[in-house]
């Protein structure tokens, strides 16, 4: 459990993250002052999109982001140890509508197509830009950014020719009459070893060093809690869920909340330092500084 600080905050911490029910299930007993001696939050629901501009913009003490902009903000954001999204089998998925009947669709088919994307800072586009770079020749054409709730509508409307997913779409998607083409995690595990990282949680240096390992500890208890009872989170969780099925819900909070929800552990740092030093190499993303990544 956490310990307090000897001089407590005067002001609850500013929050953001997304209404998917990873994310509401690890922050429900924190965010409703049922960790003790965790700082209160005053929290803002906002997209992956929105809270990767807020970590860029330095706005707002803890934040929801994706690891892949972790290069552009970590001088000001410290990496929390606990309460993001990283994970085996659960790597964003390219979309497109069905091939038609004895017809099989490639990376190929996506060379000078448009794409859309959640974000173009987001692990998803990361990691679609490692794998469109050994599997499209040529590589793809436009890149739509959507709201991720609006990627697989635009795909089965033909406003997009294929779209990048993530979340719950794993297990929705086929209700759209959609076709998996590619899986993003399946190409990482496979050519890394690694898990896949997703979403982190990072928080201000300014706030020092006693006050970050304080919020790791609420984080972790926070997860700790939802797991030991999972319907004191239920109402928090299908409230912010977008009219979320409730199984698809538990679905969801069963892939991405996970040992490394709890601690990323020696090989989740290594799957964070694969993808990012991966990348720079690439020319996607600033090299990382040494020590950036180091856990508070």
């Amino acid at each position: 459990m956490t310990e307090p600080l000897s001089e407590p905050l005067t002001e609850p911490l500013k929050i953001a993250y997304s209404p998917c029910p990873n994310d509401t299930f690890v922050f429900d007993a924190w965010a409703h002052g049922r960790v003790p001696g965790a700082p209160a939050l005053d929290v803002t629901f906002a997209d992956i999109d929105i809270t990767n501009g807020m970590a860029e913009r330095g706005e707002f003490d803890v934040l929801k982001v994706s690891y892949a902009v972790l290069p552009w903000v970590l001088d000001d954001y410290a990496l929390l140890p606990c309460g993001g999204a990283l994970g085996r089998g659960c790597g964003p998925l390219v979309l497109t509508r069905r091939p038609g009947e004895g017809q099989s669709l490639t990376g190929k088919d996506l060379a000078g197509k448009t794409v859309a994307v959640p974000s173009e800072r987001s692990t998803a586009y990361l990691l679609f830009r490692l794998w469109a770079a050994a599997e499209v020749p040529g590589g793809v054409g436009e890149i739509k950014v959507l709201p991720f709730h609006a990627i697989m509508p635009a795909v089965r409307d033909g406003e997009v020719d294929a779209g990048l997913v993530i979340h719950e779409a794993r297990f929705t998607y086929q209700n759209y009459g959609l076709h998996c083409l590619a899986d993003m995690g399946e190409h990482w595990e496979r050519t890394t070893g690694l898990p896949i990282p997703l979403g982190a949680i990072i928080a201000k240096r300014s706030l020092g060093t006693e006050r970050l390992r304080e919020l790791a500890d609420a984080a972790r208890t926070s997860v700790r809690m939802a797991w030991d009872d999972p319907e004191a989170s239920r109402a928090y969780v299908l409230e912010h869920a977008q009219e979320m099925d409730p199984a698809v819900a538990d679905q969801h909070i069963g892939l991405y909340v996970n040992e490394f929800t709890a601690d990323l552990g020696e090989s989740g740092y290594a799957a964070v330092r694969g993808l990012l030093t991966r990348a720079a190499a690439e020319g996607l993303v600033p090299p990382l500084r040494p020590g950036a990544l180091e856990a508070v």
